[in-house]
């Protein structure tokens, strides 16, 4: 499975550097791996973003919008404003989708003890979960 890492910042503050360092990291753990960057105004601190995918087999350095798996910001402004449209989206979710990725990614809890937690089925914790991220996907399409 593929993974996609963005890298965001502003020039000077290191973000390709970043990425190319884990692109050769990545590399002698054994993956396939592909590294992109988008630098326009970077010389004078404008917005830089790189891009790192990883897996078993990469066939292309292009991370389309909504795919990122994780994101790096070496600078607040950045982060912020991707962080302002992800709590956009999770309002947009149920309050049980919300409360399933919350407790997965922020508490790091397995999905198994989220289903115990809530007096659910596995089964039924999976597919909030599933559904969750396939319509936070959508929601994110064209924010990252």
């Amino acid at each position: 499975m593929t993974k996609n890492i963005m890298i965001v910042g502003v020039g000077g503050q290191g973000s390709l550097l970043a990425s190319k360092l884990l692109g050769y990291l990545l590399l002698t753990e054994g993956y396939d791996v592909k590294v992109s960057e988008v630098h326009g105004m970077s010389q004078r601190g404008g917005s830089v973003v790189t891009y790192v995918r990883f897996g078993e087999k990469v066939y292309s350095p292009v991370i389309d919008r909504g795919e990122a798996d994780f994101i790096v910001s070496f600078e607040k402004l950045e982060a912020a404003s991707l962080m302002e449209e992800l709590a956009e989206a999770l309002e947009k979710l149920s309050e049980r989708q919300r409360n399933i990725l919350i407790l997965h990614y922020y508490s790091e809890i397995p999905l198994n003890k989220i289903a115990d937690r809530m007096g659910m089925s596995y089964v039924t914790v999976r597919k909030s979960h599933k559904t969750a991220l396939q319509k936070l996907r959508q929601l994110m399409e064209n924010k990252i």
